[in-house]
């Protein structure tokens, strides 16, 4: 079994972090994150790297062990660099405007769809049919990229739908007459 939870995460400079009981704080370039730490799970924080041991051994608590050093490299990934999600927009009259805080959807049902975007996640549309995403966390850019995609997924026939980009759709033959 792997124990990739065991080795300690490397905080590149321009990061710094404050552990207050179990919650640590990651401020970066692109902003502040915190992570509250389970239970089940001791920190160890030296002069450039962190690293996450159980204080219980049961499979469980080795599990969310991995899961917490994976959260905090993706927050520390999140304050320095940051995430993006980019989806394509397949069909004719399918596209997309950007409104403010808002994007708007023709997917080629009789009303247009309007998507808020939460706080923390910007939108960049460099053509009607692309959109950009952009966030520091990780799970909250790709919720809204589903959210998106699930208004019309990508169909096996023709392909229209909102797909990722580097998402490749198997596509079916229709049926002969």
């Amino acid at each position: 079994m792997a124990r990739t939870s065991l080795k300690p995460v490397e905080i590149p400079e321009g990061i710094s972090l404050e552990s207050k009981d179990k919650n640590l704080v990651f401020s970066g370039k692109l902003g502040e994150m915190s992570l509250h730490v389970h239970e089940d799970v001791d920190v160890k924080h030296e002069d450039n790297s962190i690293s996450f041991t159980p204080n219980k051994q049961t499979k469980e608590s080795l599990a969310i062990t991995g899961t917490m050093r994976a959260l905090a490299s993706n927050i520390i990934l999140g304050v320095e660099v940051g995430f993006e999600k980019k989806l394509e927009i397949n069909g004719v009259g399918y596209r997309a405007t950007l409104e403010g805080n808002a994007i708007n959807l023709s997917l080629g049902f009789s009303h247009p769809i309007k998507h808020d975007l939460p706080e923390g996640v910007t939108a960049d549309l460099p053509s009607n049919t692309e959109i950009i995403l952009k966030s520091m966390d990780k799970q909250l850019v790709g919720q809204v990229a589903a959210e998106i995609r699930d208004y019309r997924p990508p169909e096996p026939y023709k392909g229209k739908g909102v797909k990722y980009s580097n998402e490749r759709i198997i596509r079916k033959e229709s049926k002969k007459a």
